[in-house]
């Protein structure tokens, strides 16, 4: 069997994320559009990731209708190990100490971590999606601002305080109620076992998503693009963070909360919760002794 690229292996893993975090049944038809709502990226990738999935029987396709989910339990690192995860991993550590400049050339990181061209591209198309590197017009790779110090950190919270509970307050803002659902599984699934079992990277993604759907709902594109930019950019340090259960069942409650309010139609209030939620999260993740520690 043809080894899938380290983008197509990443994003199927996420899929099946969102489906165990979702508990969606089988039969349940995962169409990209949504996906792609859900993951920030094209569809391109997303069709390769499901066209993965396939082989494995964890989905299958139905002639003009899509991708349906089998209910099969899948475990893709016992059948395709991520070969290219150690040296993304190497990658991001070099980039968050400093040890890579802002420009780098191919022949550099091919020299610098021994890899074929066709394996650096591999790599850097998966960082690409991400959204913290891209081509530079004529020569050579552009790391994009990473959150890599407390001040860094803070300053995107502040960001996300100005533009988070702005956007529940737009006059377009308006409540998708299957949304608000299947956040609500999510939250209530972290909060009875998910909190045991998820990765650090499932924990990071449903969390993303959450501020992502509600940013959504505003109905202005540039500030759902802006949410999701931010989440990129965070996202290689709150990989790294450790995972406390008591502060994670925390968060699943205001997460509930919020829901319960925009359910209810009081969007004042949640939005007014959702302010606290970040002030308090900013306050406590850019503490310098925390930080260091990632």
């Amino acid at each position: 069997m043809e080894a899938p690229t380290d983008l197509q292996s990443h994003l199927a893993e996420r899929i099946l994320a969102h489906v165990r975090m979702s508990q969606l049944p089988a039969g349940h038809h995962l169409t990209e559009l949504s996906l792609q709502q859900i993951f920030g990226t094209s569809r391109g990738p997303i069709r390769s990731a499901l066209a993965y999935l396939e082989r494995f029987g964890a989905v299958e396709k139905r002639p003009n209708k899509g991708y349906y989910l089998t209910g099969l339990d899948v475990d893709l690192g016992s059948v395709a190990p991520r070969s290219d995860e150690a040296l993304y991993r190497a990658i991001a550590d070099d980039r968050l100490s400093g040890s890579l400049g802002e420009v780098v050339s191919e022949m550099e990181l091919a020299r610098r971590y021994e890899l074929s061209r066709h394996r650096l591209a591999r790599i850097l198309d998966r960082i690409a999606a991400e959204g913290w590197i891209e081509k530079r017009r004529g020569h050579g790779w552009g790391f994009q601002p990473l959150i890599n110090s407390p001040a860094a950190y803070r300053e995107s919270y502040e960001l996300r305080l100005i533009l988070e509970p702005a956007a529940l307050r737009l006059p377009g803002f308006k409540v998708n109620r299957e949304a608000l659902e299947d956040l609500r599984r999510q939250q209530l699934f972290i909060l009875d076992e998910g909190y045991r079992t998820l990765s650090r990277i499932d924990m990071f993604e449903s969390n993303a998503r959450f501020h992502e759907m509600l940013a959504t709902m505003s109905g202005n594109r540039f500030v759902t693009q802006t949410i999701i930019r931010l989440n990129q950019l965070r996202r290689l340090v709150e990989y790294r963070r450790r995972s406390e259960s008591d502060r994670i069942r925390r968060v699943c409650e205001e997460h509930l909360e919020m829901l319960a309010r925009l359910s209810a139609d009081e969007v004042l209030f949640a939005a007014t919760l959702l302010e606290k939620h970040l002030a308090d999260a900013r306050d406590e993740k850019t503490r310098l002794e925390d930080f260091v520690q990632l």
